[in-house]
């Protein structure tokens, strides 16, 4: 009696387990559907930074400090006598930089002030005086460096002479 109530118990349990083998497999494609909708696209995992900012630990300080140091970095470049003569009427530029995945900036003018300046000519002062600037670690997004853009408001101290 005990042997055939064990052999009822296993062949029961051996019917009904195969139920949980029998379920769908997600189709490729809706799971990479559904994973493309989570991400954020607007954030990024980690800013970009300087070395000399990667010992902080605080996302929010070792942002502010990617971007003071970048600020102060671009006003040295540029507080020169070219942008005096050519543009005495600018004081403050409101520059686009773009910081690529394979750590290098580009800088561009913001697109406000292509009425008021020939950007053309900024673009080519920026390309000529924003150079050689300390090793900057890209953005990452997902374990990935990626391409990202500030504005940056960049006061000139301009002297009239």
């Amino acid at each position: 009696m005990k042997n055939t109530s064990l052999t009822l118990l296993l062949l029961l349990l051996t019917l009904t387990s195969c139920q949980y083998f029998n379920r769908q497999v997600p189709d490729a494609d809706t799971l990479l559907e559904k994973e493309l909708k989570s991400i954020n696209w607007n954030q990024v995992d980690e800013w970009p930074s300087f070395d000399r900012c990667d010992s902080l630990t605080d996302k929010t300080q070792k942002n502010e400090c990617f971007l003071q140091q970048l600020n102060l970095l671009i006003q040295e470049k540029l507080n020169t006598d070219t942008l005096a003569v050519l543009y005495p009427e600018i004081d403050t530029l409101q520059l686009k930089v773009t910081v690529l995945p394979n750590a290098t900036f580009e800088f561009s003018t913001q697109s406000a002030q292509t009425n008021l300046y020939n950007t053309t000519a900024l673009d080519s002062i920026f390309k000529a005086r924003l150079v050689d600037f300390p090793q900057v670690h890209p953005a990452i997004k997902r374990g990935l460096p990626v391409k990202t853009q500030f504005v940056v408001p960049v006061v000139l101290n301009v002297e009239n002479k």
